[in-house]
Order: C-alpha cells, then sequence, then structure tokens
C-alpha cells in the first residue's frame, strides 16, 4: 500500500499542474495578439459614400449613385478606431467583376478619420453598373454599387 500512495500524490500532483496550466493558457491567449492582429481589430469603417464631388475634409458633397460617364466618381470612407498601419483599399469593378481600378492608402489615424479614392476616365466610362469594394488589410469590409448612365 505505500507505494500506491506517492504514485497517488504524483498522479494528483501531474493533474493539479495541468488544470492550473490550462487556465493560465486562456488568460494568456486572451491577451496576447501577434503584431498587426491589433490594427484590425481597432479600426472599423463606418460608412461610405459616393458622389461626384468632395468637400476639403474629405467627405462626399453629394452623396448619390447614378452618375454621367464624365464624371469623376468620388468615395469617401468614414473609419473609427486607431489605425497606424493599417491599409485601406478601394477596388472598382465593372458589371462582370472586370477591374477597373485599385488603390490604396495606409491609415495612420488616433480616432474618427474620413479617406477618399475617386476614379475617373477623360473619354467617359461605358454605361452600366458598377461597384466598389472596400478593403481592410486586405479583407472586404463594404461594397457600395453604382450606375453610370
Amino acid at each position: 500500500m505505500r507505494k500506491s500512495q506517492p504514485i497517488a500524490w504524483r498522479f494528483a500532483l501531474v493533474i493539479a499542474a495541468l488544470v492550473f496550466a490550462a487556465c493560465g493558457n486562456d488568460d494568456a491567449a486572451e491577451t496576447t495578439t501577434p503584431q498587426g492582429t491589433e490594427t484590425a481589430q481597432s479600426l472599423t469603417v463606418t460608412d461610405v459614400n459616393l458622389g461626384s464631388s468632395i468637400n476639403n475634409d474629405r467627405s462626399v458633397s453629394a452623396p448619390t449613385s447614378d452618375f454621367a460617364p464624365t464624371d469623376t466618381i468620388y468615395a469617401s470612407v468614414a473609419t473609427e478606431g486607431s489605425g497606424s498601419g493599417a491599409t485601406l483599399m478601394a477596388r472598382w469593378l465593372y458589371e462582370d467583376g472586370q477591374v477597373v481600378d485599385e488603390s490604396s492608402q495606409t491609415i495612420s489615424s488616433p480616432g474618427p478619420a474620413l479617406t477618399e479614392f475617386h476614379i475617373s476616365m477623360p473619354n467617359g466610362f461605358p454605361t452600366g453598373d458598377y461597384t466598389v469594394e472596400i478593403l481592410l488589410n486586405g479583407e472586404q469590409v463594404e461594397t457600395e454599387s453604382f450606375e453610370i448612365e
């Protein structure tokens, strides 16, 4: 019997250590994030407005989804949160998914901000349905449809 007592105690200590370690790992997982993850989690896109003119603060002066072929089309993207080092991208698509244009900007804002993207075509865009996709750090977060008549 005496030999089984030390084994039982060792077994109990191993179980207790495993339970304690498992509890500690949950806390560590919640507080430890890979570099760059914090930016993606703390910056959010809150609104996207389209229009043919833009104000000095990068907001669209008259939001619309209907444009003439020769208009410059602006997208004003509102973000909130901390965004140091985050990448915001606008991908403009024609009816069949053909990429018309792509551009990106690095966000370095400690709070709410507006970012402006635009496209134009001096000879005019073909009429039809278009979409602008807004991506944050490579992930699509907003989509706005518009028409060129």
